[in-house]
């Protein structure tokens, strides 16, 4: 009897530690975004936890490569740098795929295509009508965005960066700018949730832009990682899905 008992703790010490290794060796990425990009990335007001659509794909790669994603929050702007130095894995944060930042970084296929807008107040909109009425205009927009990138193209324009999307617009409500450059996804979406009748999209769409997810030129291995599971989720139906949930019944990118 005491034989088979001790047979029986060996057994459960063995469970225990393959248990404890198991859990040691998951293989879990860093994951940063800025959770101020509605719909893509922002922090629900309920749970206080992170969501949108950038994070569900994120985290259905990860389940599909048999990853758990440790997803938390980064300035915009220090993104690239984090990456860069690798003191992340990943940033996912509706990146433009762009030349000028894929010479710094590795950039996934586009997982998402979108463009430039532009949010005016119903006061001015009888001066903006079109892309051409911003010269000489004050404009915000978010730092380090493409947005801000077009803007200060802009012939004789002064630009205001804000650290968040949330922030430039509440300053064109103010009235401290003329307009805001984004994202139209996300103008879409704010204009969406806030039914905010002071506020008016132009139709005109200045750009015409890919997202791409980020990894280090360092770190083929999770730039190959990302192609596969954004493959397979794409094949299996589960983009689609996603797509979906966050933008309705548009046919998905």
């Amino acid at each position: 009897m005491k034989f088979y008992k001790s047979l029986c703790l060996l057994g459960l010490l063995a469970l225990s530690s393959y248990s404890a290794t198991a859990v040691s060796e998951e293989k879990t990425l860093n994951v940063v975004t800025e959770p101020t990009f509605a719909p893509f990335e922002f922090v629900d007001k309920g749970t206080s936890t992170l969501i949108g659509f950038d994070i569900d794909i994120i985290n259905a790669i990860g389940e599909a490569e048999g990853y758990k994603m440790n997803v938390s929050s980064m300035s915009f702007d220090g993104q690239i740098p984090a990456i860069i130095t690798q003191q992340v894995d990943i940033a996912i944060s509706g990146f433009t795929i762009t030349e000028e930042r894929a010479k710094k970084v590795n950039f996934s296929e586009p997982y998402y295509d979108a463009g430039l807008g532009i949010l005016i107040t119903k006061a001015n909109s009888a001066e903006i009508k079109s892309k051409d009425d911003l010269k000489g205009k004050t404009i915000c927009a978010q730092l380090g965005t493409s947005g801000a990138m077009y803007a200060e193209k802009v012939e004789n324009t002064s630009v205001t960066q804000f650290n968040s999307t949330a922030e430039a617009f509440l300053e064109l409500e103010k009235g401290s700018c003329s307009a805001v450059v984004t994202d139209k996804p996300v103008i879409e979406y704010y204009l969406a949730t806030t039914k905010n009748e002071n506020l008016i999209m132009i139709p005109e769409q200045l750009t015409v832009e890919q997202y791409g997810i980020v990894t280090s030129k360092d770190r083929k291995d999770l730039t190959d990682m990302i192609a596969s599971g954004l493959k397979k989720i794409r094949d299996n139906g589960t983009y689609d899905k996603i797509y979906q949930k966050w933008f309705g019944n548009a046919a998905a990118k």
